[in-house]
């Protein structure tokens, strides 16, 4: 398995090669892609090592994201970075890349506080501004190809519905979503984004730190936002307007993106769920998601994916008409 090597031995002897020791024990974080572990040292206080799984991201793949970081971080923008030693941000030991960074902490993030939200937006327009600016060269971009139609192939290969009328009318539904959520994603602008920016990823520390850009790509600026909305779709709209009350502080915002929000939801919701298939192997995934792989499970996905099919066909989100 990927992390069968990773023992606390390991770990200590790879610190131990970039001169920094543990004193302290290793406390696991939440981290179901990478492993991730806090500890203390004396001289540099507390930090979190992060070792990537193998075989997702190549090294300059990871050079990448740690590049774009450390701009967001010097632009101003509120993310945790990566620390730098002797210039580097990304090391080896054995095989195993890792990297470190000193230990943040905060306050859950409150998507329904206005007054944070607007904070994240502005936020979010500065982040976008350095990635209107940064290209990424080896990372991938969001697509549908990937999301969609590679999703649907893990899917097929992976997941374990049992043969029947559950997986007839599971597949039958995705089918259905792709062909229609396909020609809808047409984004007519991409830059460098955050790609996972969600309520889990955010601080709150006398303002919003984003973390975790391990799935940094470039997309649609509205990638980065849609994840904050929630509710009906009246209430959807005072969040979105907070929001960009806050981002054109910034940098404007082009409204024809948000007919992109429901494409970019339905790749999203097959995205996860193929991603769910592909590590179920790991044992941390049957772990954290026991309901996975169940024959409720599939058809609760086939009712989600169902309701995503007449979102698709609802008219996008407007504030023009709202206002």
């Amino acid at each position: 398995m990927e992390y069968t090597q990773l023992t606390p031995d390991f770990i200590a002897d790879a610190l131990g090669s970039m001169d920094i020791y543990l004193d302290s024990g290793l406390l696991a974080l939440n981290s179901y892609e990478n492993r991730v572990y806090r500890f203390k040292n004396d001289e540099l206080g507390a930090l979190v090592v992060k070792f990537y799984r193998p075989e997702r991201w190549c090294k300059e793949q990871i050079q990448e994201e740690h590049g774009f970081l450390t701009a967001l971080s010097q632009a101003g923008v509120r993310v945790a970075a990566p620390m730098s030693l002797q210039g580097e941000t990304l090391f080896e030991y054995q095989g195993r890349l890792f990297a470190l960074w000193q230990s943040v902490g905060g306050r859950q993030f409150e998507a329904d506080n206005l007054e944070q939200l607007e904070a994240l937006g502005e936020q979010l327009g500065r982040l976008h501004q350095v990635g209107g600016a940064f290209p990424l060269r080896h990372r991938p971009r969001l697509t549908t190809a990937d999301y969609l139609h590679q999703s649907y192939d893990m899917l097929k290969q992976k997941a374990q519905i049992k043969a029947g009328s559950t997986a007839r009318e599971f597949f039958g539904v995705l089918e259905r979503l792709i062909t229609k959520a396909e020609p809808l994603y047409r984004p007519r602008h991409e830059l460098t984004l955050h790609c996972d920016c969600h309520v889990g990823n955010i601080l709150w520390r006398d303002g919003p730190l984003l973390v975790d850009f391990d799935d940094c790509r470039s997309g649609p600026a509205v990638q980065d936002i849609w994840m904050m909305l929630s509710g009906s779709r009246q209430e959807q709209l005072v969040q979105l307007d907070t929001i960009l009350a806050g981002y054109e502080t910034v940098r404007n915002f082009s409204q024809a993106e948000l007919a992109l929000i429901e494409p970019l939801r339905a790749m999203r919701m097959v995205h996860h769920m193929a991603w769910l298939a592909a590590r179920w192997q790991d044992p941390a995934f049957p772990a954290n998601f026991p309901w996975f792989n169940t024959d409720d499970y599939w058809l609760q996905q086939t009712r989600i994916l169902s309701d995503q099919l007449t979102a698709l066909d609802a008219p996008p989100l407007s504030l023009t008409s709202w206002n």
